[in-house]
């Protein structure tokens, strides 16, 4: 049985390369689907579609509705989420994606730094599983094929 996994996050490391090669080792039978990678590709999309925009204010709009249906279909596909919280990037994309997993009912594992337990208790209360590292997410979808 192979379950597809939506990597929800920032989009500035290298931080789902390194969690699909750890799956890999452990011979996890795991997909994984994301958001667009390609920064300038999730910037550029509204325009590339819909044509040039008047100002930069409609340039995001229209790139945002067209990220937010490519991340409700993959969400909605998915079989569970690994939300990842780090300390160096702002966190909107992920806290935005966590929450809709929330309300899509998808099981929802939230990984954060010890430094972020305040300030993302709730969402964190929401989860199915907190854990702080990628090894421990990895752990608990791997406990799923005992």
């Amino acid at each position: 049985m192979e379950l597809t996994v939506y990597l929800a996050g920032q989009i500035h490391d290298d931080w789902r390369n390194e969690l699909k090669e750890k799956a890999r080792q452990k011979d996890l039978p795991l997909h994984f689907v994301g958001p667009q990678e390609n920064h300038e590709r999730s910037d550029n999309i509204g325009e590339d579609i819909l044509g040039e925009q008047p100002n930069s204010i409609h340039r995001d709009d229209a790139a945002s509705s067209i990220n937010n249906f490519r991340t409700e279909v993959l969400l909605q596909k998915s079989d569970a989420v690994i939300a990842l919280f780090g300390e160096k990037y702002k966190q909107w994309n992920t806290a935005m994606d966590a929450s809709a997993a929330i309300q899509l009912n998808k099981p929802l594992i939230l990984i954060r730094p010890e430094s972020l337990v305040h300030p993302l208790k709730e969402l964190s209360n929401q989860a199915n599983v907190t854990v702080e590292s990628m090894d421990q997410a990895l752990e608990v979808l791997a406990y799923i094929y005992e």
